[in-house]
């Protein structure tokens, strides 16, 4: 199989589609990787590293596109590249279609290719086993973002996130305890502050209160609209982080509330990849990550592993290559066939919706696969 790894154009994205060692196992099982000139060089890799694992060493995305019949991406490509991706061929990487451009989706099934989302392939145990890892990334990144969010020097309220003897630490609200939020209450309980964690699932509050109660310092609710109402009053510190896979996230803390918030305290909306689960949030970038609305500091940035993107990069690779080998390997059918978990990652095929919470958030139809 003809593999094509593109140089990521998005803003700020550092991380690429394979890593040498992943180039390295492809080519030695006799296929063929055509890497664009420095698509690793934020993740630390050099085409040297590339050529040496087997890889063609191409010069123009035109080539790195057209040469291939799989294509192997980080992020959703930006208009420009859709055009490029060759008819009939496949595509995979965290493309969150949900909060897409329709006019990107359609491109997508005019061109009858099979889009395959990272963020959606889902094992029967409904755990998601790409978009973990990179979940747990981002979690345990949330205390060292809000904790430099909080310093007067960035807008913040001047709170240290652990506080000191005899002064209290900051109160840290996360809503969600999936991958991320149990990752990022871990973390911030490390970090000492007083964590409060919002979730529908007792089951997963239940994990957690059992394995990071700390001393008192964790509270475990249910997030029901007046739970959220009443914590985030007094929260200095705000995580969204709800996900529906394949769909658009929930907005779940609405602008009245926001209005409620401490002034200058902090939200990480960790959702806007898919839409944002907060009502006053839009998407930023790691160059200008933050904005002001309604006297709070939002923090939405989607892509927010792409700045530790060297581990962000071989932790996708880890999880990614068992269905990147199966479908190299075996061709794209027999691999839909042998992986229901890839089976539900698939999006578009052959001009068609196939995943029914995308096809509900676009309106579209949905055909089963």
């Amino acid at each position: 199989m003809n593999i094509g790894v593109p140089r990521e154009r998005r803003v700020d994205e550092h991380r690429v589609g394979l890593t040498p060692a992943v180039v390295e196992l492809l080519t030695s099982a006799g296929h063929v990787c055509y890497v664009e000139d420095e698509a690793g060089v934020g993740a630390g890799f050099s085409n040297v590293d590339y050529e040496r694992a087997g890889a063609k060493i191409v010069y123009s995305p035109q080539e790195a596109y057209g040469r291939a019949n799989l294509i192997v991406k980080v992020s959703r490509p930006m208009e420009d590249e859709v055009e490029l991706v060759p008819e009939g061929s496949i595509l995979m990487g965290f493309l969150h279609l949900a909060v897409a451009r329709q006019e990107r989706v359609q491109t997508l099934l005019d061109k009858r290719i099979t889009a395959i989302a990272y963020d959606t392939i889902q094992n029967d145990d409904g755990t998601l086993p790409v978009q973990t890892p990179l979940s747990k990334a981002a979690g345990l990144m949330a205390p060292q973002l809000a904790g430099v969010l909080m310093q007067n020097n960035h807008g913040g309220k001047g709170i240290l996130l652990g506080g000191v003897p005899g002064v209290p630490p900051a109160e840290v609200v996360i809503i969600g305890a999936g991958t991320f939020g149990t990752a990022s209450a871990h973390a911030f309980l490390g970090a000492g502050a007083s964590v409060y964690v919002l979730d529908q699932d007792l089951g997963r509050l239940q994990y957690l209160d059992e394995r990071c109660r700390m001393g008192g310092r964790l509270v475990t609710m249910v997030s029901h609209s007046f739970n959220i109402a009443k914590v985030i009053k007094f929260a200095d510190v705000v995580v969204g982080a709800v996900l529906v896979p394949g769909a658009r996230a929930p907005i779940v803390i609405t602008r009245e509330m926001v209005r409620t918030m401490k002034p200058r305290s902090v939200i990480l909306d960790i959702s806007i990849d898919q839409g944002g689960c907060v009502e006053t949030s839009r998407p930023t970038s790691h160059t200008n990550p933050t904005f002001v609305d309604e006297g709070v500091i939002h923090y939405c940035v989607p892509n927010m592993t792409s700045v530790v993107a060297r581990t962000a990069t071989h932790a996708l690779n880890n999880a990614a290559w068992p269905f990147i080998r199966e479908i190299a390997q075996h061709g794209l059918e027999s691999a839909l066939t042998e992986m229901t978990g890839l089976k539900r990652g698939v999006a578009t095929h052959h001009g068609h919706i196939v995943n029914p919470a995308l096809a509900a958030s676009l309106g579209l139809k949905e055909v089963a696969l």
